[in-house]
C-alpha cells in the first residue's frame, strides 16, 4: 500500500520494535500468573453455569471454595468433580448450585482427569468452530451487502427485551453492527449475573442468555434482510476472559477489549488487568472475534492535538499485545476519534490527518473510529454537522468499523428516531463521496502530511521514554491520559494467583496449540 502521507516506513518499524519490547516483561509476567475471572472463564468453557438460589452464579460458588488452591487451575476440581460423582456437565451444575463442595472430593487417577478434560475442550471446540463456520458462511452468503464502513450503532435501555425492538429496527435501517451497552459499573462486578436482566440503568447487564436473545433475534434480522449483522458487547472490567468466553459460546462477533483501558478509566488494578485481557484475546482470537481497543477514551481527559500521539503510541501497543495472544490483524479493530475542538483552526485537516495516518500505519486492521462527543453541546443543528464532518473522514480515510455519532449527544441515550437520523446521514455522506479518497493527494509540505509526520515522530519518542520506564511504572507516573494508576493499588488485585508449579489448564493448553502460541 503507497503512502498517501508518505510516512517513513523506517520510523513505523522503530515504533513496532519499541513496543514489542516493552510489552516483552509484561508478558513474562502474565504467563506467570492467573487470576479469579481467568479461572471461572475456564470452567464456563468447560460448561459451568447456572446460579444457586441466592443468585451467586456456579462459576463464583467453585472459585469461593477453592480460593486457596487457585494457583493449580480450578479446572482440576471440576473435573475431578465430574469423575468422581458420575454427573455430566448439568447435573454437576445443580449439584454445586445445591451446595456440593469440589474442594472436598478426593482426587481422581490423573489419566482420569486428563480424559474427562480432553471431552470438555472437544465439546467446546466443536461449539466454538461451529459458531464460527456459521458466521463465516452467512457473511460469504451476503458478501458486498455490509457498508462500508460498518455503520454501528448502540443499544441501552436496560432491558433486553426492549434492547431487541430498538436493535431489530435499527438493523432494518441499515446498521451493520449493534452493540448492547452494559449496566453502568457492570466492569467493576467480579461475577456475570445469571439469566435474562430487565432492570439496567444506562444499559444492559451482559449474561450469557443476554447474548442469545439478542443474537436470536438479530439473526431473524440477517435472514430477512439478506445482509449480516455483527453483535457487540463489553470483554472489559473485572471479567473480562468470562464475557469473552460467553462471547464465544453465544456467536458474538466483536467484543470491546483494550489491554489499558480498565487500568486508566476503571481504576482495576494493572496486573490483575494484563493478565485478564491475554486470556480474553486468546478466547476472541480462537472464536474469530474482532476486538475492539480503547484509545479514544484517551482523549476524553487529554487534549486531541497536543496528547494525539499517545493514541497511536498505545494503538502499537494494542497490537503487540493482541498478536502475544494469537489475534490476527483482520481482527484488531485498533481504536481512534474525532474528538478535536472544533473552534481551533484547520481542525478538521489535523483529524483527517490523524485518521489516515492510522489507516496507513495499520492497513490490514478494521480501524475503529469513534465520533465526536467531548465537544458535543445538546446543539443538535452544530451536531449534526460535526457528525457530517466526521463521516466524511471516515468514509475519505477508508475505516473499517464506523460508530455514528448521534446529533443528541449530550442530551439523552440514543432514541430510535436519533439512530434513523445518524444512519442516513451516514449513508449519505459515504454514499457521495463514495471515491473521492481515491482523487486526492496531499502535498508533502502541507499541513496534513507534516502533522502525520509530526505525531509518528512524538510517538517514537514517548515509546522511547516508555521503554526506559517500563510500562507499568509509566502507567504509575500518569503518562497515558494524564492518569496515575499505582502498580499495586486498584480494584481485583486480591483476585492475582501466582501459578504453581502443578498449574493445570487443559483450555489454554488448547487455545496456545490452536493459535500456535
Amino acid at each position: 500500500m503507497e503512502s498517501r502521507l508518505h510516512m517513513p516506513q523506517e520510523r513505523i518499524d522503530r515504533a513496532r520494535e519499541l513496543a514489542s519490547r516493552i510489552v516483552a516483561p509484561v508478558q513474562e509476567f502474565i504467563d506467570a500468573h492467573t487470576t479469579v475471572t481467568v479461572e471461572r472463564a475456564t470452567l464456563r468453557l468447560a460448561g459451568a453455569d447456572g446460579a444457586d438460589a441466592d443468585g451467586i452464579p456456579v462459576p463464583n460458588l467453585v472459585i469461593d471454595q477453592l480460593s486457596g488452591r487457585l494457583d493449580e487451575g480450578a479446572l482440576k476440581f471440576w473435573v475431578n468433580a465430574l469423575v468422581r460423582t458420575g454427573e455430566d456437565v448439568a447435573g454437576l451444575n445443580r449439584k454445586v448450585a445445591e451446595g456440593l463442595r469440589v474442594d472436598a472430593l478426593p482426587l481422581a487417577d490423573p489419566a482420569a482427569l486428563e480424559a474427562k478434560a480432553a471431552e470438555l475442550v472437544a465439546a467446546c471446540t466443536r461449539r466454538v468452530r461451529g459458531n464460527r463456520s456459521l458466521r463465516e458462511e452467512r457473511l460469504a452468503r451476503y458478501a458486498g451487502k455490509n457498508h462500508s464502513p460498518l455503520l454501528y450503532v448502540i443499544v441501552a435501555t436496560g432491558n433486553i427485551h426492549e434492547d431487541v425492538k430498538q436493535a431489530r429496527a435499527a438493523a432494518e435501517q441499515g446498521a451493520d453492527v449493534v452493540a448492547v451497552i452494559r449496566t453502568t459499573a457492570q466492569s467493576l462486578l467480579d461475577y456475570v449475573p445469571y439469566g435474562a436482566t430487565t432492570e439496567g440503568f444506562g444499559g444492559t447487564y451482559a449474561t450469557q442468555e443476554n447474548f442469545r436473545i439478542m443474537r436470536a433475534a438479530l439473526d431473524e434480522v440477517v435472514e430477512r434482510e439478506g445482509r449480516y449483522v455483527y453483535l457487540t458487547n463489553y470483554a472489559s472490567g473485572l471479567c473480562m476472559p468470562e464475557i469473552a468466553a460467553m462471547g464465544a459460546l453465544e456467536r458474538l462477533d466483536m467484543m470491546l477489549n483494550d489491554s489499558m483501558y480498565g487500568i486508566l478509566f476503571r481504576d482495576i488494578n494493572m496486573y490483575r488487568t494484563f493478565v485478564d485481557q491475554k486470556f480474553s484475546r486468546m478466547i476472541n482470537a480462537w472464536a474469530g472475534v474482532i476486538i475492539n481497543t480503547g484509545e479514544d477514551n484517551y482523549l476524553t481527559t487529554s487534549d486531541a492535538v497536543e496528547k494525539a500521539y499517545t493514541v497511536l503510541a498505545s494503538q502499537f501497543l494494542n497490537e503487540r499485545f493482541a498478536f502475544a495472544a494469537g489475534l490476527e490483524p483482520w481482527q484488531m479493530g485498533l481504536g481512534h476519534a474525532f474528538e478535536m475542538d472544533p473552534t481551533i483552526r484547520n481542525g478538521f485537516l489535523m483529524e483527517l490527518s490523524q485518521a489516515l495516518m492510522a489507516r496507513e500505519i495499520f492497513p490490514e486492521a478494521p480501524l475503529k473510529y469513534m465520533p465526536p462527543t467531548k465537544f458535543m453541546t445538546g446543539d443538535i443543528f452544530r451536531g449534526v454537522v460535526q457528525n457530517s464532518l466526521f463521516n466524511f473522514v471516515s468514509q475519505m480515510t477508508g475505516q473499517g468499523i464506523h460508530l455514528l455519532g448521534m446529533l443528541t449527544e449530550a442530551i439523552h441515550t440514543p432514541f430510535m428516531q436519533d439512530r434513523f437520523l445518524a444512519l442516513e446521514n451516514a449513508k449519505y455522506v459515504m454514499n457521495n463521496m463514495a471515491d473521492l479518497g481515491a482523487e486526492v493527494e496531499f502535498r508533502m509540505d502541507g499541513t496534513i502530511v507534516k502533522r502525520a509526520h509530526a505525531v509518528l515522530e512524538e510517538t517514537v519518542a514517548f515509546l522511547e521514554r516508555i521503554e526506559t520506564t517500563g510500562l507499568m511504572d509509566a502507567i504509575a507516573e500518569g503518562l497515558f491520559a494524564d492518569i496515575r494508576r499505582p502498580r499495586d493499588l486498584g480494584k481485583g488485585l486480591d483476585g492475582l494467583r501466582k501459578k504453581s508449579d502443578g498449574y493445570w489448564n487443559p483450555f489454554e493448553e488448547h487455545l496456545h496449540r490452536e493459535l500456535g502460541l
